[in-house]
């Protein structure tokens, strides 16, 4: 019989990330993939800074920050996730480009099936000695990132296509209800190692917040760079600072076995929605006449 620790990580932690991913697939269609061949230069931008500037970052602090190991590798896990759902929707609120926001939030989460298991893996070895290592399966990884991300956004697609007068409908709740999941996650991802909560958060906390600060910033200075206008920086900013904090936990908790791991990625979740709320106070207040995005 499952004790209540095995519950949440095997059944309610997967069902509820399967469930975001869904409200994911409810929003995407094809065109949103043409949209990348259309204007690949704000896609470009945005899965750059995303895909390989944030690893990177979190690479480097992580080089100078000391910190027990296993919130290493679970910075570096939170750092390698794709925008969370939650993206999509301030994105909206701070009137920038949600057509790319969720562009990007989809074909990160399909391409993170193959970079997500590949960062962590490396992750675990590079931080972590032979001792303390927890063995780990990088198919057996790939395998559950697949079927917890691309199947349901997959799904969500076949959903709005079948019946888009339903997914319209829902489209919000769903998002509502996503909301709600990860709070409740975040709440459990705590409670599960709150005996050591406190002490990893002086540890990690720092170093969560330097990383999702300094992302935005680089994000922002090289949208601006690139030339993209006003709505592409603010999707593309927002998509850096507000990871997938509920993937990182299924991947820590569920696929690798380890509390520890899954803190930061809990850290990370609770740290990014005031700078994100800030910064879209901050848009909007500079940019009072632009019109909402679609």
């Amino acid at each position: 019989m499952m004790d209540n620790g095995n519950v949440i990580t095997q059944i309610f932690l997967p069902l509820s990330l399967a469930f975001i991913m869904f409200s994911v697939g409810l929003e995407l269609a094809v065109d949103d993939f043409k949209r990348v061949a259309v204007r690949p230069r704000d896609f470009a931008v945005g899965a750059i800074s995303q895909m390989i500037i944030l690893p990177l970052v979190a690479f480097g602090l992580l080089s100078i920050w000391s910190i027990e190991p296993a919130l290493s590798v679970g910075v570096m896990i939170i750092a390698a996730c794709p925008g969370g759902v939650t993206s999509n929707l301030i994105t909206y609120l701070a009137r920038g480009d949600t057509a790319l926001s969720v562009s990007l939030t989809a074909i990160i989460s399909l391409l993170a099936v193959a970079t997500l298991p590949l960062i962590a893996g490396f992750s675990i070895v590079h931080f972590m000695d032979a001792a303390s290592a927890p063995e780990i399966s990088i198919g057996k990884m790939v395998l559950g990132v697949f079927a917890i991300t691309t199947v349901p956004v997959i799904i969500g697609m076949a959903v709005k296509r079948i019946a888009p007068v339903f997914a319209a409908k829902f489209k919000n709740p769903a998002r509502i209800i996503a909301s709600v999941l990860l709070v409740v996650i975040i709440a459990g991802a705590i409670l599960a190692d709150r005996n050591n909560f406190v002490e990893y958060f002086k540890q990690a906390g720092p170093v969560t917040l330097t990383l999702n600060l300094v992302m935005m910033a680089l994000a922002m200075s090289l949208a601006k760079m690139m030339g993209l206008g006003t709505p592409q920086k603010t999707a593309i900013t927002l998509e850096c600072g507000l990871q997938n904090g509920t993937l990182a936990i299924f991947v820590a908790a569920t696929l690798i076995g380890s509390q520890t791991m899954m803190v930061p990625g809990a850290i990370y979740s609770l740290l990014m929605f005031p700078t994100a709320i800030a910064f879209l106070f901050m848009v909007v207040r500079k940019n009072p006449g632009q019109e909402l995005a679609n």
